[in-house]
């Protein structure tokens, strides 16, 4: 089958842009002698998290306890929370994946913590964490200034076993232009550097500095003082990623495919995909950069001005090729949450649909049990 004779809309996946942006990355992190441990997140599929471990990611980022669930069920043996675990019934899940594989916490405060060793010392179990660090985001995590302070008050809990730090420069996402990148880099580095040395002049060994997201992968890639990158965006990129000059339009390996169903006016055409299929954000932290709902991939002519649930309007400005009845790929603003509304993707080389992959750690996919 070829492309474009799948029914529309639908989720296609360019496997050859896919493994090339995992290959760049990895390549990168092996010459920078840096382990990687990409976020889960972005695309949910167990195959696509193996894929990831065949190119050579060390372990896994996920979002969530079925995510991580399904990723060690799937033989994958090392697990990382980027977030504080304050639900028992989710800290009696990933103890027992603890039994399984390696897992690694992520705490910012005691509370949470406390409750996860009062099971660990019912089970006779240790457990690793990170400490997490508030490198701009003003999210998760303590000031590096705060952290001995922290850390001090969680070696009460001796089943539990501090191992480094961690953060997430999400606030990258809100920059007002792609110069705008490069100094939220260096505060990514600065700020985890003065924590680990603030922790260790203060008695406390720290093995490992982890940190990512992907448009800052590039800049710190290099940096000594990092040891785990954390990038999640890459395999797919979007056009968040675009507007940031991170990757080019023939790196989104994600797109959604669509029919011109209407043209109503000479400036105006109708396509079948929504916000069904698109999403309505700029970015979980919105990108001043992006105007529109999407891109239309190789039609610079077309901006995407409106989304219903399951139909799209697209502004025509100048003069176009496309008619009704032709098929569009459209970038997505935000793969992520892109990829989150759909079971499959449809893999293809070229024109030719190879494979499907399945979407199979979706949001709230684990069903509790009765």
């Amino acid at each position: 089958m070829k492309i474009n004779e799948l029914s529309t809309p639908n989720f296609i996946l360019d496997l050859d842009a896919l493994e090339n942006n995992l290959k760049v990355v990895q390549d990168l992190c092996n010459k920078n002698n840096k382990e990687l441990w990409p976020m889960t997140k972005t695309h949910k599929s167990t195959k696509l998290a193996q894929m990831q471990i065949d190119f050579g990611a060390k372990g896994l980022l996920v979002g969530t306890i079925d995510e991580a669930e399904a990723f060690v069920e799937s033989g994958i043996k090392a697990i990382t929370f980027p977030y504080p675990i304050a639900n028992v019934s989710n800290i009696k899940r990933a103890i027992e994946l603890s039994k399984k594989a390696r897992i690694i916490l992520s705490f910012d405060n005691v509370e949470s913590a406390k409750l996860w060793n009062y099971e660990l010392v019912k089970q006779d179990i240790n457990m690793e964490y990170f400490i997490l660090i508030n490198s701009g985001l003003n999210r998760l995590g303590v000031t590096p200034e705060n952290s001995p302070n922290l850390a001090k008050e969680l070696s009460q809990f001796k089943n539990l076993k501090l191992i480094g730090i961690s953060t997430h420069p999400g606030h990258v996402y809100a920059v007002a232009s792609p110069e705008e990148v490069s100094p939220i880099s260096k505060q990514e580095v600065e700020r985890m550097s003065t924590a680990k040395q603030l922790l260790q002049s203060n008695g406390f060994e720290i093995d490992v500095v982890a940190s990512g997201s992907t448009p800052t992968f590039f800049d710190v890639v290099s940096d000594p003082s990092l040891d785990v990158l954390r990038p999640g965006n890459y395999p797919f990129y979007d056009n968040i990623q675009l507007s940031l000059d991170i990757c080019k339009e023939d790196d989104c390996s994600l797109t959604a495919l669509g029919t011109i169903i209407s043209r109503p006016s000479e400036d105006l055409f109708i396509v079948d995909v929504g916000s069904k299929c698109l999403g309505l954000d700029k970015g979980a932290h919105g990108s001043a950069l992006i105007t529109g709902f999407g891109k239309v991939k190789g039609h610079d002519e077309l901006n995407i001005i409106g989304l219903s649930e399951e139909v799209g309007k697209i502004q025509i400005i100048g003069v176009t090729t496309l008619k009704v009845g032709d098929k569009i790929q459209i970038i997505p603003n935000h793969s992520c949450s892109c990829a989150n509304m759909t079971s499959y993707l449809v893999g293809y080389r070229g024109e030719d649909v190879v494979d499907i992959i399945d979407i199979d750690v979706r949001g709230n996919s684990k069903k509790p049990i009765l």
